[in-house]
């Protein structure tokens, strides 16, 4: 006699069927690079959601540290964090941290990264120097990451080989460009940390 206390056969996976799909994954990956370089553009072409920012507007005083010869129309500037998300599959979910460009709000990067898988550095070909602080930063933490070109108005002044060369990174970093104001095209360079942080943490 089977006790009414007994699991009937197959009992476990109706359950498991009547439950649903399990949540997708979470995931955290960063997005730094230096001042104006698309960092909170990024996040926003591509979150599910509306994005948490927190903008504040450039002050005379801020103008004369921040550098802003190739961005004269940037009109505020990350401060602390910019967060977004997006599901990439029904099994994997992005949590997305941008991070502040300026040095002066470097403090915070520590909290930013903690956690994340990976992490995308976003560089603006006419000032390279103002990425260097961002590759550093990964590389001394040891966090996968990648470098994505942003083609400020559909192009990019230097050849990718060059922009290896120039920062000074591995060949193991992948190299790729992007364009940070559409979905598809941030959605790929997002694709190639995801990628790039599960190679390494097989090796």
């Amino acid at each position: 006699m089977v006790s009414e206390l007994s699991p009937t056969p197959g009992a476990r996976s109706v359950r498991a069927d009547a439950e649903g799909p399990r949540p997708p994954m979470p995931v955290k990956m960063v997005i730094a690079g230096g001042f104006g370089v698309g960092k909170t553009t990024t996040v926003g072409a591509i979150s599910e959601i509306e994005p948490l920012t927190t903008e504040a507007s450039i002050t005379s005083v801020a103008a004369g540290v921040d550098d802003l010869t190739h961005t004269p129309e940037k009109m505020t500037t990350t401060v602390a964090m910019d967060f977004g998300c997006v599901t990439l599959d029904p099994t994997l979910k992005l949590y997305l941290f941008g991070t502040p460009g300026q040095e002066r709000f470097g403090f915070m990067w520590d909290d930013l990264v903690e956690g994340a898988l990976g992490g995308l550095v976003i560089v603006d070909t006419r000032r390279l120097d103002d990425c260097y602080a961002a590759v550093d930063y990964f590389e001394h933490r040891e966090i996968p990451f990648a470098v994505a070109v942003n083609a400020f108005d559909g192009k990019v002044d230097h050849d990718l080989n060059d922009v290896r060369w120039a920062l000074d990174v591995g060949d193991h970093v992948p190299l790729t460009v992007f364009d940070a104001r559409e979905r598809g095209s941030v959605r790929d360079a997002l694709l190639v940390v995801l990628e790039h942080a599960l190679a390494t943490a097989e090796r």
